[in-house]
Order: structure tokens, then sequence, then C-alpha cells
């Protein structure tokens, strides 16, 4: 389980003096963010002053540490959970049903639940997200609890998931300001994730050969509890972003504010920025294993197909955000997302293990642009609704992901798998290119004329 009011018509309203990051005097001196400027030093032209100055920030190790945690405890359980279904079930269809679970319930929790990350402190929904995330798989490790009961449980820690992604991304901002710090942050985080898949099964793989299938489980249990301890101890206790007191039922504010966000047309132009790259560059991870018979390689020529996006990714990502200052993310958001999936066509050529490798490397390295886009989305949601887009957010990219998979599964019982994989390229690009469109004619005009004056990274309303 990876750990992505008024309506939003005239810009942010004003900041509560908190949450902007002002000390609290009753706070431990050593939990006190630094005041992060959303216009300083490095938001210009001028160099990104680099991942080590997110690190600066006590709070922000704490977020760090306990995501890394959590991350490596959910990848090696999801493994263990897909075994266990399978020796008690021999299901091929069950045991895969398990992975499916981990993604279709974003949906329900993204939606239904959203509410809860802006109506409540975000410490107190972090460390109770985890407590709950906990609870279910400690249950998972019981040897009474059925294969139903497995399933169930899968589906309510996915459930859990967009509404701990959601607030925790509106928490950074809290936390390290609106501005780099933020964008750099987030960076990191989806850098872990990135790189806890590529360890996390190869260290799950080798836990399951000296430990049960249920012994492996356990361990995410200590994880999810040391997270929600990190959680608990190194993050401050801010107040929630809307005080619920309208009146209205928390699904009522959920659904608000998906209404909210969706209605507005430049957030929701952003929204689809982030999810439909990912929706279409699933198709060769999804038809890894069948493109590797399609060529006739063998399971280590599968594995390097299956590793080379996520490293692609990390790389590019790395590198933008280190090497790049935040005028320059922001410019190259519109034409990595337009041609991203471009690499995919090479598919169309039906190419070996070492062009796919490329092809797949390419393809990983174009996600470089969520960067800035990241940047353009926390300026365009206003602070009281940001919880609940964050959490709208998590819940489409991992629900139309899937969504992805399953198109591409359906397709190549049709069509070679490399056409496959080439039309995905081919229509996702198409695609991109509207809204890329979309995305230029709902940017403010502010922020087109300050950049062709100056190029400088003014702050962008969302009107």
């Amino acid at each position: 389980m990876p750990r992505d009011t008024e309506p939003p018509t005239g810009g942010h309203s004003p900041r509560d003096p908190e949450r902007a990051g002002s000390p609290d005097p009753s706070e431990p001196a050593a939990l006190r963010a630094p005041a992060v400027p959303v216009h300083g030093p490095g938001l210009g032209g001028a160099p990104s002053r680099g991942y080590r100055a997110v690190f600066a920030v006590v709070e922000f190790r704490a977020v760090f540490a306990a995501h890394l945690l959590s991350l490596l405890g959910v990848v090696v359980s999801e493994l263990a959970l897909t075994v266990l279904v399978y020796d008690l079930t021999d299901s091929p269809l069950l045991s895969a049903l398990t992975f499916a679970l981990g993604m279709l319930p974003y949906l329900v929790g993204g939606t239904l639940f959203a509410g809860i990350a802006d109506r409540y402190p975000a410490r107190r929904v972090l460390v109770t997200c985890d407590l709950i995330c906990a609870a279910c798989v400690a249950v998972m490790v019981l040897p009474g609890t059925p294969v139903a009961g497995l399933l169930l449980l899968r589906c309510l820690v996915a459930a859990v998931s967009p509404v701990f992604t959601g607030t925790r991304m509106a928490a950074l901002t809290d936390i390290l300001g609106e501005g780099d710090l933020f964008v750099l942050g987030r960076s990191l985080l989806r850098i872990v994730s990135q790189s806890a898949l590529l360890a996390g099964f190869g260290v799950g793989g080798l836990l399951l050969a000296v430990v049960s299938p249920r012994g492996a489980i356990t361990i995410t249990v200590v994880t999810f509890l040391c997270s929600a301890a990190l959680l608990r101890i190194g993050t401050r206790d801010r107040p929630a972003r809307t005080t619920g007191k309208g009146g209205g039922t928390l699904l009522g504010e959920s659904l608000a504010g998906a209404r909210l966000v969706l209605g507005h047309r430049r957030i929701r132009a952003l929204l689809l920025l982030f999810w439909l790259p990912p929706a279409f560059v699933v198709a060769p991870e999804a038809l890894a294993a069948p493109y590797a018979d399609e060529i006739g390689v063998g399971s280590a020529a599968l594995g390097l197909l299956m590793c080379a996006m996520p490293v692609g990714s990390i790389a590019a990502e790395l590198y933008t955000g280190a090497a790049l200052s935040p005028r320059t993310r922001s410019r190259v958001v519109l034409p990595l997302a337009a041609a991203g999936l471009l690499p995919l066509v090479l598919y169309g050529f039906r190419p070996g293990v070492a062009l796919a490798a490329v092809a797949l490397v390419l393809a990983g390295a174009g996600s470089a642009y969520v960067i800035g886009l990241d940047q353009w989305f926390v300026e365009a949601v206003p602070d009281e609704l940001r919880g609940r887009a964050m959490t709208l957010l998590t819940a489409g990219l991992m629900t139309l992901q899937g969504v992805g998979m399953a198109l591409a599964g359906l397709a190549a019982e049709f069509f070679p798998v490399h056409q496959v994989v080439a039309g995905a390229g081919v229509v996702g690009t198409l695609c991109l290119l509207v809204l890329v469109a979309e995305v230029r004619r709902t940017a403010p005009a502010h922020r087109i004329r300050t950049e062709v004056r100056d190029g400088a990274d003014q702050h962008m309303t969302s009107g």
C-alpha cells in the first residue's frame, strides 16, 4: 500500500500563520520548522538549494523515515500476502487479486473519506491511519483468518492509503512551505517509493526463503507502529484546515470537496496531467512477462525490463531536483509531459531486450515533469481544500494506473504485445497534446507575463 469550503475562485485564501510555519513557543525548539518563504531564494532563475536543504528540516526527517519504514514493510507484506493466498487456495486468480485490491479501493477511500484530511489535525490523521493499518495487518497474521478475511483486510488498508497520502502531502506544505522545499520534499518521497519497489521485492524474496509468509507479514505490523511513533513524536500538532462546524457530514464534505476540485477548470487540468501519463506508461510493465515470452527471453531479461523504468524515473528525478533551477523545472513540465510516452513507440519495431530497456528508461525519465507540476498544483489549490485535493490526486493516480493495466491486458488478448505497448505510446501522446493545450489555456495571465518579462516563478493564483 504505497503511501499522491468555498470554491477556489479567486486565488488563495489567507494562510493561517500557524500553518504557514510561524514558531509555536510551546513546541520544543527542535520541532520548530524554519519559516520558509513561498518565494525565497532559489525560486526564480537561481539554482535550487538542493535536497540537503530539505533534510535540514527536522520534521521532514521524521516524515521521511516513517515513509521509508512503512514502504519497505508494505512491499514485503504484499509479496508475502500473495504467496500466502496462493498457498491457501492454489488459485492464481486469487493470488493476483491481492495485488489488484491494493489499487481498486483507492477510489472509494479517496472520494468518500477525503474530508478527513482537512477536518482533523494532520498529525492525528496520519498516526491513526498507521495504527488502523497495523491492526489490519496484525489480524492477517492470525492463523485462523480465512482468505476472504485476508482480502477484505487488504481492501481496508488500501482504502486508508489515499487519506494517509493526501494528508501527508498537504502537511508537507505546513512543514516545508509552499515553495522549492515542498517540491523537493515531494520529490524525495517519490524517489523512496520507486527505490522501495526495486529493493523491497528483492528483500521480500530473500525473506520468504527463510521465514513463512505470515512471519514476513508480521514485519509490516512493526513498520506501521514505528511509522506512527515517528510521526507522533517527530512532527508538530497543527490545527485542522477546516473546523468542521458547518453542520455537514464527513461524507458530504468529502464529496463536496471532490466536486469543487473537479469543477475548477485549472485544478482539473492539472489533476489530469498527473493522472494520464501513468495510466498509459504502465502498459509495458503490465505486459512485461508476455513481452518477454513473445521475444523468447528468460527470467533474467524479464527482471531487467521490470527494473528499467523505475531506474529511469529515479535518475531523472534526482537530476531534475538537484541540478535544475525551479524556473527551469517549471519550463520543462509541458514538453516532458507531452513527449514522455513517445519512447514506447519503439515497441512497434518489436525490439530486443536492450532496446526495450532503453525505451523504458527514457519513458521513466519523462516522469520528471511531476516536480514542476507539484509546484503548480499547490499554488492552484486553496489551503482549506488542499487535503481533499491531494487525497483525490492520490486516489485518481492509483485508480487510473489500475485501469491502464487492465486495459493493456485486455488489448493484449486481441493484438500482439509489442503493438499494444506502442499503441499506448501513440494514443497517450495524442491525449496529452490535447491536455497540454488545456493546461496552457488555464495558466494565469500574470504568470505568463512575468515569465516573459524576467523568468521569475511568481505566486500563481488559481483563477
